[in-house]
């Protein structure tokens, strides 16, 4: 009888060790909250992060990540990557430049948006901005500013719900 039940323990005891593995290090599911990335996701959507690739490869331009909120690190926040550490960027007239370049923001909620002098990003760090721009609060705020990368927690890949919209997220 108490080898049936130290055999039970066991197994839930490295289930348990699996799980708590997954979660910070592999993936989890995240739920949106609030409405600045509309309207590539909404408030209440459910999306699976995944937490791997950003230790074997660089963060790209456009991914959709989940940071911890600089002012406070308790909380997350969803937002898509601009710029990445080296990049030039600027916000005038309504348009995104990166590098100097015109950027193509097929993704964004609205036409217009604050300007944002050029800066370059940091080492180690990224430029992040939410999709419903007059809506987001993101690099572009000082209580954000450029997001280090230690602040990543992963890229959102796949949204479970509302099951009307599962899939990829670009």
């Amino acid at each position: 009888m108490i080898r049936k039940i130290f055999e039970e323990v066991k197994y839930i005891a490295i289930s348990l060790v699996i799980a708590v593995f997954i979660i910070n290090f592999i993936f989890q599911i995240v739920t949106v909250n609030g409405e600045s990335m509309i309207p590539t996701v909404q408030n209440n959507d459910k999306l699976i992060l995944e937490k791997l690739s950003y230790r074997i490869t660089p963060v790209k331009r456009n991914d959709i990540v989940v940071i911890k909120y600089p002012a406070d690190i308790r909380e997350r926040i969803i937002k898509r990557v601009i710029a990445v550490s080296g990049d030039k960027v600027k916000i005038s007239d309504n348009i995104l430049y990166i590098n100097g370049k015109t950027i193509n923001e097929y993704y964004k909620n609205e036409d217009s948006m604050q300007d944002f002098d050029e800066a370059l990003v940091p080492q180690d760090s990224i430029f992040v901005l939410g999709d419903n721009r007059n809506f987001s609060k993101d690099s572009r705020s000082s209580d954000i500013g450029f997001v280090k990368l230690n602040l990543l927690e992963g890229k959102a890949v796949i949204r479970l719900y509302p099951f009307n919209r599962i899939g990829r997220i670009r």
